[in-house]
């Protein structure tokens, strides 16, 4: 009787010499396991973690240089591992139970990561406290720690060190198709808003790190030196110009598109030169954009013509940019449709209450959107009931606080305001509690109150307010010198396009309208 001896199953028939897999690392992985799930669960990664030690044999992989490139390509290897079925490869279950079994055994020491931050475990505890102390919603803190907790896996599993952590790298953590050996809650990101929570407890995370020094703070490397000129022309603006942070940085930008085309010598600019900068310009730039090449240059010839190094006379070769401010009316509504805007503000909610706030200022003071971005605690003075505004050219006035703005105002500081350390006025309702990131959101608060009024057809940002009480002011008899000192005009020529809304004044210079005589 002929016996035939078949290799054991894990094994291939040409391998009959070759030692068998050490299972002892999948043994310790199930005895560890024991306190973490059932039997069934414990089985099962016994089972992916025989299999993959397999693979790591017959390929000659020692376990040391196991890393995500290793585990992806075991994932996408054509199975023929005797017992082991190939449809397991397939399921993210399977694969999950792998990547658990390589973090442990990195845990252990088996397979050498390094790392540039100590105890992980440690920072995301005090991470969750952080979140707490600041006043995030129990939602936010839950998800920002999961997010976090997430990062720190898919960071070993890709090695990526954490000092090395930038804006790319945490958009490609947003974006990455989630294999990672950690339990989410869900299989699939939302479709529109899954990328950015991850990114954003991501980003909340790397900052604590930084600021506690964990890791090292980005150093943002400028691709290009600025050109010394326009950093002479950033002071000037600054300085003799008085404009604000964001007006610099538009004039900047919009000067470094030309400022190479004039040439290294502002002695040897011509009339030509000039005026190709703003007539020869892309088909795609819009009138606007037009207007805004015409003032900067201007205003960058100035600058030069004060330092001495162009000819003065070079700024009327700038071709006009044409703006006709008095062929349309103002934008306004009437008062009656003013109050529904503010009575569209619920009192009782927090949001609400700020809103209506912010609204009252815009519609009681004509206040524009930076006004009110930019009001600190210390503008307001209760005792005298004035408010001091930081206007254009950083010009300051004081105006007075009517009542129900006052009270509207004082209702928020009480009520809703948080207590932090900020000196704006109107911050956001939620935790960190930051300041508006820009003037553009107070215009968002005008917006959603007249979605909530439901009135259609009217303008919805926050100048209407500044157009609207200019009209009402005039036909209630104001004249237009009180007209521009409310709104705090430097030249009456600004104040010129409301003398269009006065109607009473117009009936009085009409002429007849002759018909169809001839001339």
């Amino acid at each position: 009787m002929t016996v035939t001896n078949h290799p054991p199953a894990d094994r291939r028939p040409g391998d009959r010499d070759a030692p068998a897999p050490d299972y002892a690392l999948a043994t310790v992985f199930l005895e560890a396991g024991r306190d973490a799930g059932s039997s069934g669960t414990r089985r099962h990664d016994s089972s992916a973690a025989r299999h993959f030690l397999l693979w790591l044999d017959r390929r000659r992989i020692p376990v040391a240089r196991v890393d995500h490139a290793v585990v992806d390509q075991f994932a996408r290897h054509r199975c023929r591992c005797g017992r082991y079925s190939p449809h397991g490869l397939k399921t993210s279950d399977y694969m999950g139970r792998v990547r658990r079994f390589v973090c442990f055994l990195e845990d252990r020491g088996d397979i050498p990561v390094v790392d540039d931050i100590e105890r992980v475990d440690g920072h995301l505890a005090d991470f969750a406290a952080d979140l707490k102390a600041v006043g995030y919603s129990l939602v936010c803190q839950r998800g920002h720690h999961s997010e976090a907790e997430h990062l720190a896996v898919w960071l070993r599993l890709s090695r990526i060190r954490w000092r090395d952590v930038d804006d790319l790298v945490l958009d490609r953590f947003a974006r990455h198709d989630c294999v990672c050996p950690i339990c989410r809650k869900r299989g699939k990101l939302a479709e529109r808003t899954g990328f950015a929570h991850r990114r954003r407890g991501a980003t909340r995370f790397i900052d604590f790190l930084r600021e506690r020094g964990a890791i090292p703070a980005v150093v943002i490397a400028t691709a290009s030196v600025e050109e010394p000129r326009l950093s002479a022309f950033r002071g000037w603006l600054k300085r003799h110009r008085g404009a604000t942070d964001e007006t610099i940085r538009r004039y900047l930008h919009e000067a470094s598109r030309w400022a190479t085309a004039l040439g290294a010598n502002p002695a040897a600019y011509d009339a030509a030169t000039v005026r190709a900068i703003v007539l020869n310009q892309g088909p795609l730039r819009s009138r606007a954009s037009m207007r805004l090449t015409a003032t900067v240059l201007r205003s960058y010839l100035r600058f030069l013509a004060a330092q001495g190094d162009c000819r003065p006379e070079l700024v009327g070769a700038v071709p006009p940019a044409p703006r006709r401010r008095l062929a349309t009316l103002p934008r306004y509504v009437s008062p009656e449709t003013i109050e529904r805007i503010i009575g569209a503000c619920d009192p009782e909610t927090p949001v609400g209450i700020r809103d209506r706030a912010v609204i009252l200022l815009l519609a009681r003071l004509g206040l524009r959107a930076g006004d009110v971005w930019r009001l600190q605690l210390a503008d307001i003075d209760w005792a005298n009931a004035t408010l001091r505004v930081q206007g254009k050219n950083r010009r300051s006035a004081s105006l007075p606080l009517p009542q129900d703005a006052g009270d509207a105002v004082w209702t928020y500081l009480e009520r809703v305001r948080p207590l932090v350390r900020k000196e704006r006025v109107f911050l956001r309702i939620q935790a960190p509690f930051t300041p508006f990131a820009s003037s553009a959101e107070i215009s968002g608060i005008v917006a959603r109150a007249v979605a909530r009024s439901g009135i259609e057809g009217v303008p919805k940002g926050a100048h209407m307010f500044r157009h609207s009480l200019a009209t009402a002011m005039l036909r209630a008899g104001a004249n237009l010198e009180s007209v521009g000192t409310v709104l705090r005009h430097r030249s009456p020529n600004t104040t010129a396009i409301y003398a269009k809304v006065d109607v009473t004044m117009l009936e009085t210079v009409v002429q007849p309208w002759l018909g169809d005589l001839s001339c």
